[in-house]
């Protein structure tokens, strides 16, 4: 995500089927170092212990797939929807827990036998007819409908469903998932998807992955989709709007999907032209584009203030610049491919975007990214840019302030200089392809980096990341 929740230029403030069988396992072993969402107990408890975010995710069991069958018209803002999710227990459940939020349940099935619920905030909580064992599969099917809204973060800006003036801008970090399907709403969680969304003719619904078909008939559009990489729930999008659609393919095979509000067309169509060249940059930098399908969903949405990098297809509130795009695609690999396990380590995501941003223009005839560096560097202690470390932004409305983004690309450049280009590049190939469809922890990415280049960086590391106040230079 790039801030204010707009992503800006790197010297401005910032703010705010294979693949799939194999997660389960490295799912289900990080969700039991989760601690408090994997007790002893058969009930899954409601949150997995995220210290920012305690009541995201739930234990007990690992989402595999999920159906979502959605209905949306934006004349009345009404929402229908059918979610199916296919799981796995992770412990003998007598109960469990699925993050949804201000949607009406009308019905609710585990194995496709009736199973009572009731809600508790954010949480819709489930006890089936008879207790799941540890290791079985099973299925729940909620339907639902209402009139969707955003959640409020506590930076004060809002995600999840927002309305608008033709249909809905649809972005769910770090929380608002739940505002439009029952989720397992933590990074820690992964899953394929099949979207089928039903909107009016003349309008468009663009969510994640390959479009498999869409279909007209009595004055309505049913659009398909699947994303069949896992992908956490808040990079699920199915955004709604009338967008002017150009689909293509890369000489690379990748399919790219456009979609774009026509208000924002000519500002768009230059920086969208580039995404082929600048996903074959970053490939050549971070290793393979991790997924089958690519685009960018431009929509016009001045209330919203930033872009979220949806996986496989970001999603703009207006046209974006050249750094947004760069900073949007490179999440694919950091933040989408590679997740979280907790939202404190956020700058593994932010921090690595923007120093792509950094790198992008500096190999492109911009300023070095020494340069930027510096520039930054000069701010007195005072600046905000020093207010906290970012490996540690103290709570989640800080996790998409300055410090995360600007400090975070810093301290990649601080581990540049000490290790040697060559070095440095070798240890964003690793990240990625070690942990690719997967997670990874600050403290991993520190031995990795001691690993390939050779060198004891963690003294460095930690100081930039967890340093309080400004560092002393390098």
């Amino acid at each position: 995500m790039r801030h204010p929740r707009s992503r800006t230029t790197t010297t401005t403030l910032l703010r705010r089927e294979a693949v799939a069988a194999i997660v389960p396992v490295a799912v289900a072993a990080l969700l039991i170092a989760a601690g408090p969402a994997t007790a002893a107990g058969p009930t899954g408890t409601s949150g997995v212990g995220d210290p920012y975010f305690p009541l995201a995710g739930n234990g007990g069991y690992h989402v595999t797939h999920y159906g979502l069958t959605l209905g949306y018209d934006p004349g009345s803002r009404h929402l229908t929807g059918t979610a199916v999710l296919t799981a796995r227990a992770t412990q003998r459940l007598t109960r469990f827990d699925l993050d949804f939020n201000g949607l009406k349940v009308t019905g609710l099935t585990v194995d496709h036998v009736k199973a009572a619920y009731k809600r508790d905030g954010q949480e819709l909580v489930i006890t089936p007819k008879r207790a799941l064992r540890k290791g079985e599969r099973f299925r729940v099917t909620v339907t639902y409908n209402g009139t969707p809204g955003p959640v409020t973060d506590p930076d004060g800006s809002l995600d999840g469903w927002i309305p608008t003036d033709d249909g809905a801008f649809v972005a769910g970090e770090p929380q608002g998932a739940m505002t439009w399907f029952p989720a397992n709403n933590h990074p820690l969680d992964k899953s394929a998807y099949d979207f089928a969304i039903t909107v009016p003719k003349d309008r468009v619904a663009v969510a994640n992955g390959v479009l498999l078909g869409r279909r007209t008939a009595n004055g309505k559009t049913t659009f398909r989709w699947r994303q069949t990489e896992p992908m956490a729930a808040y990079l699920a999008t199915a955004t709604v709007g009338k967008f002017q659609v150009k689909q293509y393919t890369t000489r690379d095979g990748l399919k790219v999907y456009d979609a774009v509000d026509p208000r924002e067309a000519t500002a768009a169509a230059p920086v969208l032209n580039k995404l082929p060249s600048v996903l074959e940059w970053e490939s050549k930098l971070f290793g393979p584009y991790p997924f089958r399908a690519a685009g960018s969903i431009v929509d016009h949405a001045p209330n919203v203030g930033y872009a979220l990098e949806t996986q496989s297809r970001p999603v703009y509130d207006s046209a974006p610049d050249l750094s947004t795009l760069v900073h949007e695609s490179a999440h694919q690999w950091f933040g989408d491919s590679v997740s979280l396990t907790s939202w404190k380590d956020i700058w593994l995501n932010e921090g690595f975007a923007t120093y792509a941003e950094w790198l992008y223009a500096e190999q492109h005839g911009g300023d070095t990214a020494q340069k930027t560096f510096d520039a930054l560097y000069a701010r007195p202690a005072t600046d905000g840019l020093w207010a906290f470390p970012p490996g540690d932004p103290g709570s989640g409305a800080h996790i998409f302030d300055t410090p995360v983004y600007a400090r975070g690309a810093m301290t990649l450049h601080v581990l540049r200089t000490a290790v040697g280009d060559r070095a440095f590049l070798r240890i964003l190939r690793a990240w990625a392809a070690q942990h690719r469809y997967g997670h990874g922890t600050t403290a991993q990415f520190e031995r990795l980096a001691e690993r390939e280049s050779g060198k004891n960086v963690g003294p460095l590391l930690q100081t930039w990341l967890y340093g309080k106040g400004k560092p002393a230079k390098p």
